[in-house]
């Protein structure tokens, strides 16, 4: 049960660390200067962990089994990351931004996991779409 649940609370835990250092760029930085820092530090503290974690590792090898999407992901993380902070500057609140764009996302990968995984679309997925296109519209009253 652990090694199920453990994954999910990094994820949480890391995401809300996250939208706190998003939102707290400072406004007059150039986020994609931010992010040479961020990501800096994030290849400091990968190769770190890839030796702490893999004693003896060879990190070459590892890197001749990568295909696309190592790459592909590299240009989806600037992506999200200065998403957010121009979310942020553009004055979104943290409470709000994050909320949105999960119920977006859920929406959306239901027909991404449909049309490229075969994932079922189930009655609980169609009923959690209406859930979710609800909760939008009442986040989003004024």
């Amino acid at each position: 049960m652990f090694s199920y649940v453990w994954p999910l609370g990094l994820v949480v835990l890391s995401n809300v660390f996250y939208q706190i250092c998003a939102k707290a760029v400072p406004d007059k930085m150039n986020p994609f200067a931010s992010l040479t820092i961020t990501y800096l530090i994030g290849a400091i503290a990968s190769l770190i962990m890839y030796f702490a974690l893999n004693k003896g590792g060879n990190i070459i090898h590892e890197y001749q089994k990568t295909n696309w999407a190592p790459f592909v992901l590299g240009f989806v993380i600037v992506g999200l990351e200065v998403g957010y902070i121009y979310a942020y500057k553009a004055g979104w609140p943290v409470s709000v931004a994050q909320i949105v764009q999960a119920a977006v996302l859920a929406v959306i990968l239901i027909f991404v996991g449909y049309l490229l995984y075969k994932e079922a679309i189930t009655w609980n997925k169609i009923v959690g779409i209406i859930v979710c296109l609800a909760g939008l519209g009442l986040i989003n009253m004024k």
